[in-house]
């Protein structure tokens, strides 16, 4: 999902809303084969991925509801906050910017906590993207834009996060401060009856916990992400955005080669082609938002009176 969001990102060429999730995205899904590893064959998107991001194919391409409505009615997860660190690297350096364009976007997918913690994700990958960021800042970044269960959440995770350096004695810590506003329930595989509905007391899981293991991590990208597998429950989750944040702030020199060529291989993807498109994408995207700003504020001056 990541990597067809970074494909709407190279048509699109500009900021993206939950239209573009459904004049782009969605096609994506159902129309352009893709090799997948797990299957072991070429495939659509659509059969890869889980039923809470077909419900986005289901709504907007078979159901034509509104893409900014699509969302409510499916479970309450991470699924859209999972890809959302593109919006994140397009709005680079700007927080809150990335915070409204994820919003916009993960409203065609989820609701409640967890369209709020696709907003919160990107972010957290913007504000590592500003120069002397360190993990500190990009939590604090998060809790200044995070809100109801979601910003109580980070807040309690991560104030734990402090007190640790070693990501095995942090696993457990880390659990018991975001249990509270967790829906599952201790038991993974066979969730509370209250699991995964919308609420404005709880959280996902997995957001807190990446920014904790962040932490924990010193910024690390590989402590940060093995903390996170060996975390367990939705580990590929966490380790996907805890690696994601950790890159941000550091770069491809975060991340160790003898992984990336790996994945890579194994993948059968190019990882430094998503790069580059969304490097070209956002040096045009700011180019216009300035324009526009200066335009913008030319106009207020006139209308102001004011030089």
């Amino acid at each position: 999902m990541t990597h067809a969001l970074v494909r709407v990102y190279g048509k699109v060429r500009g900021h993206l809303d939950a239209y573009a999730v459904a004049d782009h995205l969605v096609p994506e899904m159902i129309g352009e084969p893709r090799w997948i590893p797990e299957l072991e064959a070429e495939a659509l998107p659509l059969q890869r991925v889980f039923l809470a991001e077909k419900w986005i194919v289901a709504r907007l391409h078979y159901g034509h509801v509104d893409p900014r409505e699509a969302g409510a009615g499916n479970i309450v997860n991470c699924g859209a906050a999972m890809y959302m660190a593109p919006v994140g690297l397009v709005n680079a350096a700007h927080p809150h910017a990335a915070y409204a364009e994820a919003i916009d976007v993960a409203g065609a997918h989820q609701s409640s906590y967890g369209r709020e913690a696709a907003g919160v994700f990107a972010a957290g990958i913007a504000a590592a993207c500003a120069p002397g960021a360190t993990p500190a800042s990009v939590v604090e970044a998060c809790l200044s834009l995070a809100k109801d269960g979601t910003r109580s959440a980070i807040e309690a995770v991560c104030e734990t996060a402090t007190r640790h350096q070693d990501f095995e004695a942090a696993i457990a810590p880390l659990r018991e401060a975001v249990a509270p506003f967790d829906t599952v329930g201790p038991d993974y595989r066979a969730p509370s009856l209250g699991a995964r509905r919308p609420s404005r007391l709880h959280a996902i899981e997995e957001l807190p916990v990446a920014l904790g293991m962040l932490l924990v991590a010193g910024g690390d990208y590989r402590r940060a992400v093995l903390g996170s597998v060996n975390y367990g429950r939705d580990c590929d989750s966490i380790a996907t955005m805890s690696g994601a944040l950790a890159g941000a702030l550091h770069g491809e020199r975060a991340v160790p080669a003898d992984w990336a060529a790996t994945v890579a291989e194994a993948s059968r993807l190019d990882l430094r082609a998503p790069a580059r498109t969304l490097a070209e994408v956002a040096r045009e995207v700011f180019a216009r938002d300035t324009a526009r700003r200066r335009a913008h504020e030319a106009a207020f001056a006139t209308l102001a009176g004011t030089p």
